[in-house]
């Protein structure tokens, strides 16, 4: 592509620019990704992703150009509605130009071809995507490495519907972040092809692959199983032993569960944390010990399957909307399943963090310090101060409402604050300034 050429007639020029507070290298601007198609192959031996990407868009105002998110791949053809295009590519951003300009609201189609050895994304929170193991494959995308392993629109926001078919050496086990379609065997290899029909962030989609078993985790109601290192079995049947019982306590209090099924991948490699994908969660085995040590984590990364995957922050800065939530999760299941209560919890974290420095902003913590323990427990005790406020039949009826009204769709801490209001004659704007806006910590309620 000539640098500097002109924009076509009647197309906006910088189109291509990222709105993401945060993150303003990721995400593109002037259109609104609809659907992903994506057909990999994948060697594992030699770690050789070659990937056939279609992604289906609406464009929000005239386009000359655009752009996707991409790493390190060699690209081997651009189509846009099956038309040559040019395109140049640096790692992390493709540059499109299509052969004519694309009108505002027309829906388009951006084909990419693309192989190379896919690798994380390197950054402030260590390497993130594609990621080999010792004998095998995990992909762990928060917050901004879908990139590593195909094209994107790469904001939390972003929501789109996939289609992921990977194929690859038939000894290994293929898991998607969405629901198996189906699985076709040939001469050495298998092809597995999932679909994510709920709407989904990029960073939110997974593939794993390893020498795994599958078992179920519960019996009736919502699918749960798990695959695992076979070495692991007696051990993920006791750790994960209670998760039936914190799959329906975790429904009762939050509402039905968003998707049509849910899996853990249990590593064989040890991880830092657990990690949530779309419907899927996924741990280390240095995570599993037949002794129920971690089963904090266990309901921690199944509620982001309500706050954080199904209802998703529209921008990075809303971020104690995902994991005070999640982390109040642990302190609800604590209370119902016979250990401590939210409150006695709640006193213990609020000590432990006013011996902290008073330094982060819950609602806007900035970028260095988004994934900080005080945006997840100050933000776990933000909802136990909106609990006492309001009573607990209020509360739960708005935290339902809230992930019923909002489900599938993208949230900010607006909408919630406003949300509660309307569940209570009690004045909130002093709570939530005083818990949310401001780094001094106010004392718990009784």
């Amino acid at each position: 592509m000539t640098p500097g050429a002109p924009a076509p007639r009647g197309a906006t020029p910088g189109a291509d620019r990222s709105t993401d507070s945060y993150l303003p290298e990721h995400g593109n601007g002037g259109y609104r990704v609809l659907h992903y198609d994506l057909d990999l192959d994948y060697r594992v031996e030699s770690n050789r992703l070659a990937g056939r990407a279609v992604v289906t868009a609406v464009a929000t105002q005239a386009l000359s150009r655009f752009t996707l998110d991409l790493g390190r791949f060699r690209i081997q053809d651009v189509r846009v509605d099956g038309r040559a295009a040019r395109y140049a590519h640096r790692p992390g951003k493709l540059r499109i130009t299509p052969e004519r300009p694309i009108g505002a609201g027309e829906t388009f189609r951006v084909g990419v071809r693309y192989a190379g050895k896919p690798a994380p994304i390197a950054g402030r929170w260590g390497d993130l995507g594609w990621d080999e193991l010792t004998d095998g494959v995990l992909v762990a995308s928060q917050p901004n490495g879908a990139p590593s392993w195909f094209p994107c629109d790469d904001r939390p926001g972003a929501k789109a519907t996939f289609r992921v078919a990977v194929t690859t050496s038939s000894p290994y086990t293929v898991l998607v972040t969405g629901d198996p379609v189906s699985r076709r065997r040939g001469a050495g290899s298998t092809t597995w092809v999932y679909e994510r029909l709920e709407p989904t962030s990029p960073y939110l989609m997974s593939v794993q692959i390893g020498r795994y078993e599958l078992v179920d985790l519960a019996v009736g109601g919502v699918v749960q199983r798990a695959a695992i290192p076979p070495a692991l079995r007696a051990a993920v049947a006791r750790d994960f032993g209670r998760h039936g019982q914190i799959m329906a306590a975790l429904q009762r209090m939050l509402g039905p569960y968003p998707f049509r099924e849910y899996v853990v991948v249990v590593a064989d490699d040890e991880l830092d944390d657990p990690v949530e994908a779309q419907g899927m969660a996924v741990f280390g085995r240095n995570h599993v010990d037949g002794r129920r040590t971690h089963e904090r984590l266990v309901v921690h990364e199944l509620a982001h399957q309500w706050f954080g995957n199904s209802l998703t922050v529209a921008d990075w800065r809303h971020i104690w909307l995902n994991e005070g939530f999640a982390t109040y999760a642990e302190w609800l299941w604590s209370e119902a399943g016979g250990d401590l209560p939210a409150d006695a919890l709640a006193a213990q974290w609020h000590a432990r963090v006013a011996a902290r420095p008073r330094d982060v902003v819950v609602s806007d913590p900035g970028v260095d310090r988004m994934f900080d323990p005080l945006v997840y427990k100050r933000g776990a005790l933000t909802v136990h101060a909106l609990r006492r406020r309001v009573g607990d039949e209020a509360f739960f009826a708005l935290l339902r409402a809230w992930v019923a009204g909002h489900r599938h769709a993208t949230v900010t801490t607006a909408q919630f604050r406003a949300h509660a209001q309307s569940f209570t004659f009690e004045p909130l704007d002093g709570l939530f300034a005083a818990w949310l806006d401001s780094p001094a910590l106010p004392p718990l309620p009784r």
